[in-house]
């Protein structure tokens, strides 16, 4: 298994920096005390831009995503990963959008990781970075977790973070 060669903070229970690891040690370990960032696009229809990620990911390989993710890099903030990752994967800068935090989580709530999760409006499907995804779907949260539900495979924070931001 390859992991890239970069250095994530590690973090106590406050979300405090207390060191950091390269990747690749921190998924040998299975530790969960590093940082993340998700956000969902939604639509003026109340509709999540929900992509699948392509078939040579490492992880989660064709299951559904959330619009955007990504690892909080050694010295980052979760904002500066957030605009970083959503321009290299959807080609929209958050500077030039309406976009708010939903909130932050922690991996007592039974997630993988401390994760700030973000809202990006946007109407249109964005230019998506087609390394990253294959295809993309339109859906409110209720038909996004019937989808998860019925089968389609999905990464393991997703149906957790849609069940607890958008009340489903």
């Amino acid at each position: 298994m390859f992991y890239p060669d970069e250095y994530l903070d590690l973090v106590n229970d406050n979300d405090e920096v207390i060191g950091k690891k390269l990747r690749l040690e921190i998924y040998q370990e299975n530790l969960h005390n590093f940082r993340v960032v998700n956000a969902f696009v939604k639509n003026s229809l109340g509709e999540l831009w929900i992509p699948r990620r392509t078939a040579d990911k490492r992880l989660y390989p064709l299951c559904l995503d959330m619009s955007v993710g990504g690892h909080v890099e050694s010295g980052e903030t979760y904002e500066e990963t957030f605009k970083r990752e959503t321009l290299e994967e959807l080609n929209v800068n958050i500077d030039k959008i309406a976009w708010h935090k939903l909130g932050k989580l922690s991996p007592k709530e039974g997630l993988s990781a401390f994760m700030q999760v973000y809202e990006i409006m946007l109407d249109d499907a964005p230019e998506y970075n087609q390394n990253d995804f294959t295809e993309f779907f339109w859906l409110t949260p209720k038909a996004l977790i019937k989808k998860i539900l019925d089968g389609d495979q999905a990464k393991s924070d997703l149906i957790k973070l849609v069940q607890k931001f958008y009340k489903i």
